[in-house]
């Protein structure tokens, strides 16, 4: 199950650069996030549902290269936008 366009439009305004910002690390993080706890909450319920924790665990992957990436070239957004997102740091 997708995000609904609705969530995901909400999600592009809190987190862009500038008003055509779609593709920034921290829009791409925030929508990651999102479907990441909505994947959990699925597999709470739904324990034996392999391909489920299969695509999670590959979202989780993509977002922590992507977290990778914002803390090498811009430490302070990245400081920024885990505290909004409260993700933990390493």
């Amino acid at each position: 199950m997708p995000l609904s366009k609705e969530v995901k439009t909400k999600l592009v305004e809190d987190y862009h650069r500038h008003e055509s910002d779609t593709g920034s690390p921290e829009v791409q993080i925030a929508i990651l996030t999102n479907r990441i706890a909505q994947l959990t909450d699925h597999l709470r319920t739904n324990k034996h549902d392999e391909s489920c924790r299969r695509g999670l665990l590959m979202l989780v992957g993509q977002r922590r290269r992507l977290l990778a990436y914002l803390r090498k070239s811009e430490y302070q957004r990245y400081l920024a936008l885990t505290e909004k997102l409260n993700l933990r740091r390493k």
